[in-house]
Protein backbone atom coordinates (compact mmCIF):
# COMPACT_ATOMS: atom_id res chain seq x y z
CA UNK A 1 0.00 0.00 0.00
CA UNK A 2 1.42 3.31 -1.11
CA UNK A 3 0.79 6.65 1.26
CA UNK A 4 0.84 9.73 0.27
CA UNK A 5 0.37 12.96 2.73
CA UNK A 6 -1.17 15.67 1.20
CA UNK A 7 -2.54 19.18 2.99
CA UNK A 8 -5.53 19.56 1.02
CA UNK A 9 -7.39 16.21 -0.63
CA UNK A 10 -9.68 16.89 -3.21
CA UNK A 11 -12.01 14.06 -4.62
CA UNK A 12 -13.25 14.70 -7.68
CA UNK A 13 -11.93 16.37 -11.25
CA UNK A 14 -15.08 18.04 -12.34
CA UNK A 15 -15.78 22.27 -12.38
CA UNK A 16 -15.61 21.85 -8.63
CA UNK A 17 -12.54 19.61 -7.67
CA UNK A 18 -10.60 21.54 -10.60
CA UNK A 19 -11.66 24.99 -9.13
CA UNK A 20 -10.59 23.82 -5.42
CA UNK A 21 -7.72 22.25 -6.16
CA UNK A 22 -6.23 25.15 -8.25
CA UNK A 23 -7.95 27.53 -5.46
CA UNK A 24 -5.78 25.83 -2.75
CA UNK A 25 -2.54 25.92 -4.43
CA UNK A 26 -3.15 30.15 -5.13
CA UNK A 27 -3.41 29.94 -1.50
CA UNK A 28 -0.54 28.26 -0.61
CA UNK A 29 -1.00 24.84 0.33
CA UNK A 30 2.15 22.84 -0.55
CA UNK A 31 0.90 19.11 -1.42
CA UNK A 32 -2.47 19.04 -2.94
CA UNK A 33 -3.48 15.89 -4.14
CA UNK A 34 -6.44 15.40 -7.20
CA UNK A 35 -7.96 12.01 -7.26
CA UNK A 36 -10.69 11.10 -10.07
CA UNK A 37 -12.37 7.91 -11.33
CA UNK A 38 -12.40 8.73 -14.99
CA UNK A 39 -9.26 8.49 -17.69
CA UNK A 40 -9.62 12.36 -18.19
CA UNK A 41 -10.45 15.57 -15.68
CA UNK A 42 -13.65 17.42 -15.96
CA UNK A 43 -16.18 15.30 -14.86
CA UNK A 44 -18.87 15.62 -17.31
CA UNK A 45 -18.07 18.97 -18.64
CA UNK A 46 -15.77 17.15 -21.96
CA UNK A 47 -19.38 15.54 -23.43
CA UNK A 48 -20.91 18.84 -22.86
CA UNK A 49 -20.44 20.20 -26.32
CA UNK A 50 -23.23 22.37 -26.26
CA UNK A 51 -22.58 26.22 -25.19
CA UNK A 52 -23.91 28.17 -21.96
CA UNK A 53 -20.50 27.51 -19.50
CA UNK A 54 -18.45 30.19 -18.30
CA UNK A 55 -20.90 33.04 -18.48
CA UNK A 56 -20.55 33.75 -14.32
CA UNK A 57 -17.72 32.35 -13.88
CA UNK A 58 -15.46 33.23 -16.34
CA UNK A 59 -17.94 36.09 -18.09
CA UNK A 60 -17.20 34.08 -21.31
CA UNK A 61 -19.58 31.81 -23.49
CA UNK A 62 -18.00 28.26 -23.37
CA UNK A 63 -18.43 24.85 -24.09
CA UNK A 64 -18.00 22.18 -21.60
CA UNK A 65 -14.71 21.16 -22.86
CA UNK A 66 -13.64 24.44 -23.29
CA UNK A 67 -14.57 25.30 -19.56
CA UNK A 68 -12.90 22.17 -18.16
CA UNK A 69 -9.61 22.73 -19.83
CA UNK A 70 -9.24 25.99 -18.57
CA UNK A 71 -9.35 24.63 -15.15
CA UNK A 72 -7.06 21.28 -15.70
CA UNK A 73 -4.42 23.97 -17.47
CA UNK A 74 -4.74 25.66 -14.13
CA UNK A 75 -3.98 22.68 -12.62
CA UNK A 76 -1.41 21.27 -14.56
CA UNK A 77 0.78 24.88 -13.95
CA UNK A 78 0.14 25.13 -10.64
CA UNK A 79 1.87 21.62 -10.03
CA UNK A 80 -1.14 19.82 -7.81
CA UNK A 81 -0.85 15.70 -7.92
CA UNK A 82 -3.22 14.17 -10.12
CA UNK A 83 -4.02 10.88 -9.69
CA UNK A 84 -6.35 9.20 -12.70
CA UNK A 85 -8.58 6.30 -12.44
CA UNK A 86 -8.38 5.94 -8.83
CA UNK A 87 -11.71 5.44 -6.40
CA UNK A 88 -11.90 6.70 -3.15
CA UNK A 89 -13.22 3.32 -1.00
CA UNK A 90 -13.41 4.48 2.31
CA UNK A 91 -12.96 7.73 4.61
CA UNK A 92 -11.41 7.41 8.00
CA UNK A 93 -12.02 10.51 10.24
CA UNK A 94 -8.88 9.79 12.21
CA UNK A 95 -7.75 12.99 13.66
CA UNK A 96 -8.98 16.49 14.08
CA UNK A 97 -6.10 17.57 11.15
CA UNK A 98 -5.73 14.12 9.90
CA UNK A 99 -7.98 12.07 7.94
CA UNK A 100 -7.29 9.02 5.96
CA UNK A 101 -8.56 8.41 2.94
CA UNK A 102 -8.20 4.43 1.38
CA UNK A 103 -8.13 4.47 -2.79
CA UNK A 104 -7.90 1.79 -5.55
CA UNK A 105 -5.80 3.37 -8.24
CA UNK A 106 -3.47 1.89 -11.81
CA UNK A 107 -0.76 1.85 -8.88
CA UNK A 108 -2.28 -0.34 -6.18
CA UNK A 109 -4.03 0.51 -2.89
CA UNK A 110 -3.49 4.51 -1.55
CA UNK A 111 -3.37 5.15 1.78
CA UNK A 112 -3.79 8.62 1.45
CA UNK A 113 -3.02 10.94 4.95
CA UNK A 114 -4.34 14.20 4.20
CA UNK A 115 -5.33 17.50 6.41
CA UNK A 116 -8.18 18.23 4.74
CA UNK A 117 -10.75 16.76 2.28
CA UNK A 118 -13.20 18.50 0.17
CA UNK A 119 -15.74 16.14 -1.57
CA UNK A 120 -16.32 17.26 -5.35
CA UNK A 121 -17.23 13.87 -6.20
CA UNK A 122 -20.65 15.10 -8.15
CA UNK A 123 -24.08 13.25 -8.53
CA UNK A 124 -25.18 10.29 -9.98
CA UNK A 125 -28.55 9.88 -12.14
CA UNK A 126 -31.74 8.60 -10.71
CA UNK A 127 -32.80 5.06 -12.69
CA UNK A 128 -35.94 4.05 -14.13
CA UNK A 129 -36.62 1.70 -11.24
CA UNK A 130 -36.31 5.02 -9.00
CA UNK A 131 -39.22 6.69 -10.50
CA UNK A 132 -41.39 3.48 -11.06
CA UNK A 133 -41.09 2.75 -14.79
CA UNK A 134 -41.96 -0.97 -14.97
CA UNK A 135 -42.01 -3.10 -18.03
CA UNK A 136 -39.12 -5.39 -19.75
CA UNK A 137 -35.60 -4.28 -20.29
CA UNK A 138 -35.08 -4.53 -23.85
CA UNK A 139 -32.20 -2.28 -25.51
CA UNK A 140 -32.90 1.43 -25.87
CA UNK A 141 -33.14 2.83 -22.76
CA UNK A 142 -30.92 4.99 -21.33
CA UNK A 143 -29.84 7.59 -18.60
CA UNK A 144 -29.36 11.34 -20.17
CA UNK A 145 -25.67 11.18 -18.95
CA UNK A 146 -25.21 7.63 -21.07
CA UNK A 147 -26.57 8.91 -24.27
CA UNK A 148 -24.70 12.16 -24.19
CA UNK A 149 -21.56 9.76 -23.49
CA UNK A 150 -22.44 7.69 -26.78
CA UNK A 151 -22.77 10.98 -28.93
CA UNK A 152 -20.68 13.12 -27.37
CA UNK A 153 -17.23 10.83 -27.19
CA UNK A 154 -17.99 8.41 -28.79
CA UNK A 155 -20.60 9.67 -32.29
CA UNK A 156 -23.28 6.86 -31.59
CA UNK A 157 -26.73 7.70 -32.03
CA UNK A 158 -28.46 5.26 -28.96
CA UNK A 159 -31.61 5.84 -31.61
CA UNK A 160 -34.09 7.29 -33.78
CA UNK A 161 -37.07 8.16 -32.48
CA UNK A 162 -36.83 9.32 -29.42
CA UNK A 163 -39.19 9.92 -25.91
CA UNK A 164 -37.41 11.74 -22.69
CA UNK A 165 -38.97 10.97 -19.23
CA UNK A 166 -37.80 14.92 -17.41
CA UNK A 167 -37.92 18.07 -18.28
CA UNK A 168 -34.64 19.51 -16.24
CA UNK A 169 -32.27 21.09 -17.93
CA UNK A 170 -29.86 17.92 -18.93
CA UNK A 171 -33.14 16.21 -20.01
CA UNK A 172 -33.93 19.28 -22.77
CA UNK A 173 -30.24 20.04 -23.89
CA UNK A 174 -30.52 16.34 -24.68
CA UNK A 175 -33.94 17.12 -26.72
CA UNK A 176 -32.26 19.51 -28.59
CA UNK A 177 -29.10 17.23 -29.63
CA UNK A 178 -31.16 14.51 -30.56
CA UNK A 179 -33.28 16.93 -32.66
CA UNK A 180 -29.85 18.48 -34.35
CA UNK A 181 -28.58 14.93 -34.55
CA UNK A 182 -31.67 14.67 -36.95
CA UNK A 183 -33.47 11.89 -34.61
CA UNK A 184 -37.00 12.57 -34.19
CA UNK A 185 -37.71 13.89 -30.55
CA UNK A 186 -41.38 12.56 -30.22
CA UNK A 187 -42.07 14.04 -26.57
CA UNK A 188 -40.54 15.32 -23.44
CA UNK A 189 -42.66 14.04 -20.39
CA UNK A 190 -42.53 15.79 -17.04
CA UNK A 191 -44.40 14.63 -13.72
CA UNK A 192 -45.14 18.04 -12.48
CA UNK A 193 -47.17 20.48 -13.51
CA UNK A 194 -44.52 22.93 -14.41
CA UNK A 195 -41.19 22.67 -16.69
CA UNK A 196 -37.82 21.40 -14.40
CA UNK A 197 -35.70 23.57 -16.95
CA UNK A 198 -34.47 27.31 -17.05
CA UNK A 199 -36.60 29.00 -18.84
CA UNK A 200 -34.06 29.91 -21.46
CA UNK A 201 -33.83 26.35 -21.99
CA UNK A 202 -37.45 25.45 -22.84
CA UNK A 203 -37.50 28.18 -25.45
CA UNK A 204 -33.98 27.05 -27.15
CA UNK A 205 -34.39 23.64 -27.25
CA UNK A 206 -37.68 22.38 -27.05
CA UNK A 207 -40.04 25.61 -28.51
CA UNK A 208 -37.51 26.52 -31.27
CA UNK A 209 -37.53 22.46 -32.38
CA UNK A 210 -41.26 21.96 -32.24
CA UNK A 211 -40.87 19.35 -29.66
CA UNK A 212 -43.73 18.45 -27.69
CA UNK A 213 -43.82 19.09 -23.83
CA UNK A 214 -46.07 17.09 -21.40
CA UNK A 215 -46.68 18.35 -18.16
CA UNK A 216 -48.59 16.65 -15.12
CA UNK A 217 -47.86 12.92 -17.02
CA UNK A 218 -45.80 10.10 -16.30
CA UNK A 219 -44.44 7.43 -18.20
CA UNK A 220 -45.97 4.13 -16.77
CA UNK A 221 -43.99 1.26 -18.08
CA UNK A 222 -41.85 0.28 -21.54
CA UNK A 223 -42.62 -1.81 -24.15
CA UNK A 224 -40.75 -4.26 -26.24
CA UNK A 225 -38.93 -7.10 -25.38
CA UNK A 226 -35.68 -6.93 -27.68
CA UNK A 227 -36.07 -3.34 -28.28
CA UNK A 228 -38.26 -0.34 -26.99
CA UNK A 229 -41.14 -0.38 -29.26
CA UNK A 230 -42.86 2.47 -27.67
CA UNK A 231 -43.78 3.29 -23.56
CA UNK A 232 -47.44 3.88 -22.23
CA UNK A 233 -47.70 7.42 -20.51
CA UNK A 234 -50.77 8.33 -17.97
CA UNK A 235 -51.71 12.08 -17.09
CA UNK A 236 -51.21 12.34 -13.07
CA UNK A 237 -53.55 14.17 -10.34
CA UNK A 238 -52.05 16.67 -8.01
CA UNK A 239 -51.11 13.65 -5.66
CA UNK A 240 -48.80 12.48 -9.29
CA UNK A 241 -50.81 9.59 -8.95
CA UNK A 242 -52.21 8.15 -12.28
CA UNK A 243 -55.75 9.60 -13.66
CA UNK A 244 -57.37 6.09 -14.42
CA UNK A 245 -58.35 6.32 -18.53
CA UNK A 246 -55.71 8.86 -19.52
CA UNK A 247 -53.06 5.86 -20.64
CA UNK A 248 -52.00 6.01 -24.22
CA UNK A 249 -49.16 4.82 -25.86
CA UNK A 250 -45.84 7.04 -27.48
CA UNK A 251 -44.37 4.61 -30.54
CA UNK A 252 -40.26 5.15 -30.15
CA UNK A 253 -37.66 3.01 -30.06
CA UNK A 254 -35.50 4.86 -27.48
CA UNK A 255 -35.91 6.36 -23.95
CA UNK A 256 -33.85 8.64 -22.00
CA UNK A 257 -34.88 8.76 -18.39
CA UNK A 258 -33.66 12.26 -17.48
CA UNK A 259 -34.91 12.41 -13.87
CA UNK A 260 -32.75 14.13 -11.59
CA UNK A 261 -29.45 13.81 -9.81
CA UNK A 262 -28.21 12.48 -6.75
CA UNK A 263 -25.42 13.61 -4.91
CA UNK A 264 -22.38 10.59 -4.55
CA UNK A 265 -21.79 11.31 -0.90
CA UNK A 266 -21.94 7.62 0.59
CA UNK A 267 -17.93 7.46 1.77
CA UNK A 268 -19.32 10.49 3.89
CA UNK A 269 -22.74 9.03 4.97
CA UNK A 270 -20.35 6.20 6.33
CA UNK A 271 -17.89 7.81 7.77
CA UNK A 272 -20.23 9.48 10.02
CA UNK A 273 -21.43 12.91 8.79
CA UNK A 274 -24.90 14.08 9.45
CA UNK A 275 -26.97 13.99 6.06
CA UNK A 276 -29.58 16.59 5.52
CA UNK A 277 -32.82 14.52 3.44
CA UNK A 278 -33.67 17.79 1.90
CA UNK A 279 -30.40 18.04 -0.33
CA UNK A 280 -29.94 14.32 -0.03
CA UNK A 281 -26.30 15.45 0.76
CA UNK A 282 -24.57 16.25 3.86
CA UNK A 283 -25.16 18.92 6.79
CA UNK A 284 -22.74 21.75 6.36
CA UNK A 285 -21.67 25.37 8.22
CA UNK A 286 -20.81 28.76 6.27
CA UNK A 287 -16.97 27.06 5.55
CA UNK A 288 -18.99 24.20 3.26
CA UNK A 289 -17.66 21.97 6.45
CA UNK A 290 -19.58 19.05 7.35
CA UNK A 291 -20.00 17.75 11.15
CA UNK A 292 -16.83 16.17 10.25
CA UNK A 293 -13.89 18.57 11.19
CA UNK A 294 -11.60 19.40 8.35
CA UNK A 295 -14.15 17.56 5.48
CA UNK A 296 -15.87 19.90 2.75
CA UNK A 297 -18.25 19.83 0.51
CA UNK A 298 -18.49 21.47 -3.27
CA UNK A 299 -20.36 21.35 -6.67
CA UNK A 300 -23.14 18.85 -7.10
CA UNK A 301 -21.56 16.34 -4.14
CA UNK A 302 -22.81 19.74 -2.05
CA UNK A 303 -26.26 20.37 -3.80
CA UNK A 304 -27.22 20.19 -7.23
CA UNK A 305 -26.62 22.73 -9.10
CA UNK A 306 -28.14 24.18 -12.74
CA UNK A 307 -24.79 26.44 -13.31
CA UNK A 308 -21.60 24.69 -13.60
CA UNK A 309 -20.09 28.34 -12.55
CA UNK A 310 -21.84 27.87 -9.21
CA UNK A 311 -19.76 24.68 -8.87
CA UNK A 312 -16.74 25.89 -9.67
CA UNK A 313 -17.27 28.65 -7.32
CA UNK A 314 -18.01 26.35 -4.23
CA UNK A 315 -15.15 24.56 -5.42
CA UNK A 316 -12.84 27.55 -4.57
CA UNK A 317 -14.68 28.65 -1.28
CA UNK A 318 -13.99 24.88 0.00
CA UNK A 319 -10.10 25.80 -0.65
CA UNK A 320 -10.48 28.68 0.58
CA UNK A 321 -11.74 27.56 3.97
CA UNK A 322 -9.59 24.06 4.23
CA UNK A 323 -6.39 26.84 3.48
CA UNK A 324 -7.77 28.47 6.57
CA UNK A 325 -8.21 25.17 8.53
CA UNK A 326 -5.51 24.09 8.16
CA UNK A 327 -3.33 27.56 9.05
CA UNK A 328 -5.64 28.56 12.12
CA UNK A 329 -5.89 24.63 13.83
CA UNK A 330 -9.71 24.49 13.09
CA UNK A 331 -12.33 27.24 13.32
CA UNK A 332 -13.11 29.34 16.16
CA UNK A 333 -15.30 27.27 18.26
CA UNK A 334 -18.73 29.76 18.04
CA UNK A 335 -22.00 28.70 18.90
CA UNK A 336 -23.73 27.98 15.45
CA UNK A 337 -26.88 28.70 14.56
CA UNK A 338 -29.66 26.74 12.55
CA UNK A 339 -30.50 28.04 8.97
CA UNK A 340 -34.26 27.40 8.96
CA UNK A 341 -36.35 26.34 5.81
CA UNK A 342 -39.28 28.50 6.13
CA UNK A 343 -42.38 28.85 3.77
CA UNK A 344 -41.83 27.77 0.09
CA UNK A 345 -38.01 26.79 0.37
CA UNK A 346 -37.32 23.83 -0.50
CA UNK A 347 -33.98 23.36 0.48
CA UNK A 348 -30.88 25.90 1.28
CA UNK A 349 -27.18 25.32 2.21
CA UNK A 350 -25.39 26.14 4.34
CA UNK A 351 -27.37 24.36 7.28
CA UNK A 352 -25.61 26.15 9.76
CA UNK A 353 -23.98 29.64 10.75
CA UNK A 354 -21.71 31.15 12.94
CA UNK A 355 -22.26 35.19 12.23
CA UNK A 356 -18.80 35.37 12.12
CA UNK A 357 -18.60 35.93 8.43
CA UNK A 358 -20.27 37.11 4.94
CA UNK A 359 -22.63 34.03 3.92
CA UNK A 360 -23.29 32.76 0.78
CA UNK A 361 -26.94 31.04 0.88
CA UNK A 362 -28.07 28.32 -2.29
CA UNK A 363 -31.60 27.24 -2.27
CA UNK A 364 -34.47 26.25 -3.98
CA UNK A 365 -38.37 26.84 -3.97
CA UNK A 366 -41.37 23.90 -3.58
CA UNK A 367 -43.38 26.20 -6.22
CA UNK A 368 -43.24 28.45 -8.84
CA UNK A 369 -44.57 31.60 -7.68
CA UNK A 370 -44.47 35.97 -8.96
CA UNK A 371 -43.73 38.83 -7.36
CA UNK A 372 -42.45 37.81 -3.79
CA UNK A 373 -40.25 38.81 -1.50
CA UNK A 374 -37.87 36.39 0.06
CA UNK A 375 -37.11 37.57 3.37
CA UNK A 376 -35.11 36.29 6.65
CA UNK A 377 -36.59 38.78 9.11
CA UNK A 378 -34.14 37.83 11.86
CA UNK A 379 -31.17 39.98 9.86
CA UNK A 380 -34.06 42.34 8.46
CA UNK A 381 -33.44 41.14 4.85
CA UNK A 382 -35.77 41.59 2.33
CA UNK A 383 -35.35 41.40 -0.93
CA UNK A 384 -37.97 41.66 -3.49
CA UNK A 385 -38.30 38.73 -6.60
CA UNK A 386 -40.61 39.10 -9.78
CA UNK A 387 -39.99 35.31 -9.98
CA UNK A 388 -39.41 32.15 -8.46
CA UNK A 389 -38.87 28.63 -9.77
CA UNK A 390 -37.95 25.33 -8.52
CA UNK A 391 -35.40 24.97 -11.71
CA UNK A 392 -34.18 27.89 -10.69
CA UNK A 393 -31.25 28.09 -8.15
CA UNK A 394 -31.62 31.02 -5.35
CA UNK A 395 -28.31 32.51 -4.81
CA UNK A 396 -28.29 35.25 -2.06
CA UNK A 397 -25.66 36.54 0.33
CA UNK A 398 -25.95 37.96 3.91
CA UNK A 399 -22.92 40.22 5.17
CA UNK A 400 -21.76 39.39 8.25
CA UNK A 401 -22.52 43.03 9.12
CA UNK A 402 -26.34 41.88 9.08
CA UNK A 403 -25.75 39.38 11.57
CA UNK A 404 -24.65 41.93 14.39
CA UNK A 405 -27.93 42.16 15.63
CA UNK A 406 -28.20 38.50 15.91
CA UNK A 407 -29.77 37.32 18.80
CA UNK A 408 -31.46 34.26 18.01
CA UNK A 409 -30.23 30.53 17.86
CA UNK A 410 -31.57 30.41 14.21
CA UNK A 411 -32.16 32.26 11.18
CA UNK A 412 -35.60 31.38 8.84
CA UNK A 413 -35.13 31.86 5.33
CA UNK A 414 -38.79 32.14 3.30
CA UNK A 415 -40.54 33.06 0.39
CA UNK A 416 -43.38 35.34 1.01
CA UNK A 417 -46.38 36.65 -1.36
CA UNK A 418 -45.51 40.34 -1.73
CA UNK A 419 -49.60 41.58 -0.89
CA UNK A 420 -48.09 40.18 2.77
CA UNK A 421 -45.50 41.67 3.00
Amino acid sequence: MKKIYADVLVLGAGAAGLAAAAKAKEFGAEHVVLLDEKEELGGVLPQCIHPGFGLHYYREDLTGPEFAFRLYEKVRNLGVEVHNQAYAIELIPRKYDEKIVRASSPEGLLDIHAKTVIFATGARERQRHEIGIIGYRPIGVYTAGQAQTMMDLYGMMPGKEIVIVGSGDVGLIMARRFALQGAHVKAVIEILPYPGGLTRNIQQCLIDFGIPLYLSHKVISVNGTKRVEGVIVGKVDEKLNTIPGSEFEIKCDTLIVSAGLLPRVELLMRAGAFMDPATKSAVVNEYLETTIPGVFLAGNALVINDLVDYAAEQGEAAATSAIKFIQEGGFPSCVQKSVVKGRNVRLIVPQLITGENDVFFYGRVSQPEEDVYLKVPEVGMKLRMLRVKPPEMLRFKIRKKQFENLEEDKITISVEPRSEG
